[in-house]
């Protein structure tokens, strides 16, 4: 088959999944947007049967200029389009993706014949109704239910839809999708993401050796409150256990950090984000890793960052629902979860120095992380299941 994989935010496994299906004999086309700024994959390489191409001119979207992202994000759309004309794959799959950008390419893929299945990673929906409930802009009440026709409109257009968790059933039932959802859970690139010592090279050249040290690196939204971050090393060295706060991120919480962090007297080092290929150091850098994730985005939302922390073999604080699928995987490990609020922190905290203060039992942690790791993230099973699912879809087109 010839296909079109285009993972709009660019991170690591969809780059695997493509890499996995060259590998097996099929021409792979692997898109991402440039725009998009996060921490990004291996978008590079020679495997025969895989290019990598990209829509977008680099310039990184503005996402508190509700009206001129909404403009950029239409026109990349429109790139996509073109970029789908050129290709003429067989099939595409498409994550990732920002409503205006899913629906523009949706309807030209419907026009050009060409099936695609949904890859749905986040029930956008779902976030923007949760903004509108809090009144944090007017026109996000109008935003949510527009934005929510479109993505249900472009759900339906889908000759499949995959899905990173049973709590997504509930939505795809509603819009009247469920008979062609398959339920895939996400996963981290084990080859790639690997235990390394504490003290390595990155950790040396920002001075983190021999310094306790608490790390998130990943995307960080306002809606996540990054402000408990600060808190609980607060609450850490109020407690005798001083420790360094490294948030690698690029975005709107970085202000609001750097703010927090001097308001409070809390020792923060922000760095951008990070080369993949120094991921491994990074995550090996942090005695204790914390993954953040709002109440309102438990149910539609994985955050795959707590997947590559897994893989890096650290123990893990996670600031999050109990209910989402990640929390699970992190209890499974043997690390902790807590709800992602002020009145948990003193909790959190507690935990926290105890992991720190015992190099023992947080060696038997980030051990046990890689351990499940390694029994949840089969690539072989994953990819085998996306081949069916294009194939079909493929074959459904010839039809």
């Amino acid at each position: 088959m010839r296909i079109l994989v285009h993972d709009y935010s660019g991170h690591p496994f969809q780059a695997q999944l493509s890499r996995e299906l060259a590998r097996r004999g099929h021409d792979v086309v692997h898109s991402t947007c440039t725009a998009y700024v996060s921490g990004k994959g291996n978008l590079a390489g020679d495997t025969p049967g895989l290019r990598f191409v990209t829509i977008g001119d680099g310039t990184a979207l503005r996402k508190d200029a509700y009206f001129r992202r909404l403009r950029q994000e239409t026109l990349l759309g429109l790139e996509l389009a073109q970029q789908v004309r050129r290709e003429k794959p067989d099939v595409a799959l498409l994550s990732n993706m920002p409503i205006p950008v899913l629906v523009v390419a949706a309807g030209v893929l419907r026009r050009m014949g060409v099936p695609w299945v949904l890859w749905h990673q986040d029930v956008t929906a779902e976030a923007l109704k949760s903004f509108a409930a809090e009144k944090v802009a007017r026109s996000m009440g109008v935003a949510a239910k527009v934005f929510g026709a479109g993505e249900k409109w472009s759900a339906r257009q889908a000759a499949a839809v995959v899905v990173i968790a049973e709590s997504f059933l509930r939505v795809h039932r509603e819009w009247g999708t469920a008979d062609k959802v398959t339920v895939i859970p996400n996963w981290a690139p084990l080859d790639e993401i690997v235990p390394v010592d504490r003290a390595n090279a990155w950790s040396a050249e920002q001075g983190l050796d021999g310094v306790r040290t608490v790390l998130y690196s990943g995307t960080l939204g306002l809606k996540h409150n990054p402000e408990l971050l600060v808190r609980l090393a607060e609450r850490l060295g109020a407690r005798g256990t001083p420790v360094r706060l490294v948030v690698v991120n690029d975005g709107p919480a970085v202000p609001v950090l750097r703010r927090a962090a001097a308001e409070r007297g809390v020792d923060l080092t922000l760095l951008p984000f990070q080369p993949y290929g120094r991921l491994p150091e990074v995550l090996g850098s942090g005695d204790l890793l914390v993954v953040l994730l709002g109440a309102d985005a438990g149910e539609f939302s994985v955050p795959s960052k707590t997947l590559s922390y897994l893989c890096a073999g650290r123990p893990v604080l996670g600031l999050m629902p109990a209910g989402n699928l990640a929390a699970q995987l992190l209890r499974r490990a043997g690390s902790a979860v807590f709800p992602p609020e002020e009145i948990s922190l003193d909790e959190a905290a507690s935990w926290a120095r105890e992991i720190l203060s015992d190099p023992a039992r947080a060696e038997a942690l980030g051990k046990e992380s890689r351990a499940l790791a390694e029994r949840e993230f089969a690539l072989e099973d994953c990819a085998s299941r996306f081949e069916d699912i294009l194939r079909t879809a493929s074959r459904a087109r010839r039809r």
